[in-house]
């Protein structure tokens, strides 16, 4: 963007200040480095530049003030931000409980041209791009700067939820290029409009800024199946941030508890319950943003998580510009010492640069520290927090009464898990279930399994409880043929083995870890608090499976507060207040 157009799209927004304020900014002359405006009813208005903040003047901000600066902007959305037309700065207001507004953050918005030739060569590629860092780093300026590059060789539209890349208006600011804006009528609604602009607009790309919720985590995803190349920001200032977001953690592929085989587990030497990427990641690429002039490129975040999620180094870019401007590019090795992403404690390398978030940073080639395996730091528990089931319902579907399994003797067509020839013998028609981890649940209790490939082979089937409410038609013949289905909450090797038990009347030692104790007591507590009970205690776990329960409880619409020390700390399910 010119000198000029920039300076005007700041004359209009100061132009709607009080006269003291304005005159304030424009005696300090540094409007370059000027981002923020903030006035606070009863406060001293102060500006946020670079490198800190300046009070104003001596007098502090009226009602009227306020109100006047109110007047002179467009009209606040459900997310409490207004923009001015044909401007890129967005003016965000704080109300009291009577819904009047006693505070406003007026930021400045510039487009920059220039801002994306450091990673020009990554968003030609067509890659899938995702950008991570602190409000204030420069994420929407190098978003928007992405959509008017690309928009001049391919179909761009940009999905704007806070009017902050287009500008506030119905006429785009010419910053973004020749790239399109829809608009998102509500924040709530932002997946619906980012799957419209894929079913009616034919884009080749789809910029989206902000990407908080689980849905829109979703429409992402599906847009990305689509072949849709996407460019978007999220919450979060790392990779690991993203890991450890329930919500979120999609998009980079989730990851998952799966219990390994003793012989697996010796191999890779680590503990038997690890963590594993769940999906392909939804972006390709991602970018952390350190500050305006330095960011980390992960070129392949399929690898960088596999890596995380074992404690291996982390292969990733460095790329800064000096004072110069001259682009400067290292090859580091990333390595993640917490132990809430590897669950493993980590000692720090002498001599290895030590980041924020459990991160050190090593010259490619130098040796990254190695144990004999994961070691959980709270109490033999699961040190991570996993990303929630697919179904949104978190209690279980009501599958058909589990009895004996047929035994029907029936010629074995499916294939067969090496069980001992003496031991019990069932014949399994899997549905959505990882066949893999179902043979390794067999050999551990003994049990002579065969996959049937037809309803007609099986003794019972088994599926997930995402199939069971999605994908009825099958589960319905298999009820219809007298054929036992039996429903799994995730596609876990500890949930096989329990199917197994209860499918063949095993009497076995339990197979049960403190996760899954964990997650089942806090079902039967949701359901209790449903039925009407006023509160439950649960039982003191660690810290990451207090966040699951937490997340359960939220996802039922019921609350929960924790309670005690460590390690007595547990979780308290209510009943969601009533609004008087």
């Amino acid at each position: 963007m010119d000198t000029k157009q920039s300076h005007e799209d700041l004359r209009t927004l100061l132009s709607v200040l009080p006269y003291s304020i304005r005159h304030s900014v424009e005696q300090a002359e540094r409007e370059d480095e000027l981002l923020e405006i903030v006035m606070d009813l009863g406060r001293l208005p102060t500006a946020r530049y670079v490198d800190g903040e300046r009070v104003l003047r001596d007098n502090e901000v009226t009602a009227e003030e306020i109100e006047q600066v109110v007047a002179g902007i467009g009209d606040f959305d459900d997310d409490n931000r207004a923009g001015i037309a044909r401007t890129l700065h967005r003016i965000s207001g704080i109300r009291n409980r009577r819904e009047q507004v006693v505070g406003l953050t007026c930021r400045v918005g510039r487009a920059v041209y220039g801002t994306i030739g450091i990673i020009e060569d990554i968003i030609t590629q067509g890659h899938s791009i995702l950008i991570l860092g602190r409000p204030g780093v420069g994420k929407t300026t190098m978003l928007r700067e992405m959509a008017r590059i690309l928009a001049e060789t391919k179909r761009v539209i940009i999905v704007d939820t806070s009017n902050e890349i287009g500008g506030d208006g119905d006429i785009p600011h010419p910053a973004v290029g020749r790239a399109r804006r829809m608009q998102v009528p509500r924040p709530s609604h932002q997946h619906e409009t980012m799957i419209e602009a894929v079913e009616n607009h034919n884009p080749e790309v789809i910029v989206i800024d902000e990407i908080g919720r689980e849905r829109e985590a979703e429409a992402a995803r599906t847009i990305n199946e689509r072949g849709v190349q996407l460019i978007g920001t999220a919450h979060g200032n790392t990779l690991e941030n993203l890991l450890l977001n329930p919500t979120l953690s999609d998009l980079v592929g989730g990851i998952e508890s799966v219990t390994l085989s003793d012989e697996e587990a010796r191999r890779r030497g680590t503990q038997k319950t690890v963590l594993e990427r769940r999906a392909p990641p939804t972006f390709d690429v991602l970018l952390e943003l350190q500050d305006r002039r330095r960011l980390l490129i992960h070129n392949d975040v399929t690898t960088s998580v596999d890596a995380m999620l074992r404690g291996e180094p982390v292969h990733v870019e460095l790329r800064y510009t000096d004072d110069a401007g001259a682009v400067h590019t290292e090859r580091q090795a990333l390595v993640v010492t917490s132990a809430a992403v590897t669950g493993r404690r980590t000692t720090p390398t002498p001599g290895a640069r030590q980041g924020r978030g459990g991160r050190e940073m090593r010259a490619v080639g130098e040796a990254a520290p190695r144990e004999g395996g994961l070691r959980p730091d709270n109490g033999g528990r699961l040190p991570i927090l996993p990303p929630l089931p697919a179904a949104r319902d978190l209690a279980p579907p009501a599958a058909r009464p589990a009895g004996e399994a047929r035994a029907a003797a029936r010629p074995d067509n499916g294939q067969e898990s090496g069980g001992s020839e003496g031991g019990r013998r069932i014949r399994v028609y899997a549905y959505g279930v990882a066949r893999n981890r179902l043979y390794q649940a067999a050999k551990h209790l003994g049990v002579k399994l065969v996959v049937a490939e037809t309803l007609d082979e099986a003794d019972v089937m088994v599926t997930l409880k995402s199939y069971y409410r999605k994908r009825r038609r099958l589960i319905n013949d298999a009820e219809q043929r007298n054929v036992s289905v039996y429903v799994l909450r995730a596609n876990t090797v500890s949930q096989m083995e329990r199917f197994l038990v209860e499918a063949l009347g095993l009497e076995v030692a339990s197979t049960a870890d403190p996760f899954e104790m964990a997650i089942a007591e806090t079902e039967r507590a949701i359901a209790s608090v449903q039925s009407g009970q006023p509160s439950m205690d649960l039982r003191p776990v660690g810290a990451a499976i207090r966040r699951y329960q937490h997340e359960m409880v939220r996802q039922a619409n019921l609350v929960s507060h924790s309670y005690g020390r460590e390690p007595y700390r547990h979780v308290r399910v209510f009943a969601t207040p009533r609004n008087e």
